[in-house]
């Protein structure tokens, strides 16, 4: 199917993007990796993109406080391999990686994979273990939100996704994932920190959003991390956190996400020994 009919524009500054933003029906273009398909099959509709990739201020990975500052702009090919986020946030590196195939690793951003709604996509999920904060700027100016409240609420109308920031770790975090053949979305994600008040696990795919599983966490507190422990601590959840779909049952999807868990718990408490 070829595209609907739209305008296009190109601004040379934020506040310009955000301008043409308030106009109705207008959407932001980033990479474009969901948005572009999904004007092509009619799932998505607009009247008028607003190109974003050559603003400058939505670039650049570095340090901000405690935090690292990855910029929307950054490319998951980018995120996957820098030194900062590969020694600091070892989970959104992972994330990264195993996102699409290297053609959309090296066009799709950071921001649109956190901005994706209506899909589970892999960078939520490890902002989520991580406890990072989003920035956006829009009509009311420019605010930062937790990503677990973005994953829950979506990006506000006229807003746009300007940086993650992501507080740093060290080698104490780990991302698994079971993606889906056709797709390359996860089936089932899990994202994980270890901290001196316990761990952060986050899931997404087998649940109807990104969520941090604080029952799960609460039941882990102070070990053991062994696959048997996570696995009750799972099996303790109610079953209907896990919604079935794509030929999977919710007991089956609710395993999975115990038994990747388990990995990524192993992997973090490796990565620190």
């Amino acid at each position: 199917m070829i595209l609907t009919d739209f305008d296009y524009a190109r601004p040379a500054a934020l506040d310009e993007a955000l301008a043409l933003l308030a106009t109705p029906g207008a959407r932001v273009l980033a990479g474009g990796q969901s948005l572009l398909p999904g004007l092509r099959t009619g799932a998505e509709r607009a009247r008028l993109l607003v190109d974003v990739r050559h603003l400058p201020e939505l670039r650049g990975v570095g340090r901000a406080g405690g935090s690292l500052r990855i910029g929307a702009l950054t490319t998951l090919a980018e995120l996957a391999a820098h030194q900062l986020v590969l020694a600091e946030a070892p989970e959104l590196a992972a994330a990264a990686r195993a996102n699409g195939d290297p053609q959309v690793r090296n066009l799709g951003t950071a921001g649109g994979n956190l901005a994706a709604g209506g899909r589970a996509t892999d960078l939520p999920v490890a902002a989520l273990a991580a406890d990072a904060r989003v920035e956006l700027a829009g009509p009311g100016g420019r605010t930062t939100v937790a990503a677990e409240r973005l994953a829950a609420s979506g990006v506000p109308a006229g807003s746009v996704v300007t940086a993650l920031l992501v507080p740093a770790a060290g080698p104490a975090a780990a991302f698994e994932k079971a993606a889906d053949r056709a797709t390359r979305y996860p089936l089932c994600a899990a994202a994980v920190r270890i901290t001196p008040d316990g761990p952060r696990i986050a899931v997404t795919g087998a649940t109807p959003r990104a969520l941090r599983l604080r029952g799960v966490e609460d039941r882990l507190r102070g070990g053991p991390y062994t696959t048997e422990a996570v696995l009750a601590a799972f099996r303790a959840e109610p079953r209907e956190l896990f919604v079935p779909g794509r030929g999977t049952s919710a007991e089956y999807l609710g395993h999975l996400a115990g038994v990747l868990t388990a990995r990524a718990l192993a992997r973090a408490a490796l990565n620190t020994a």
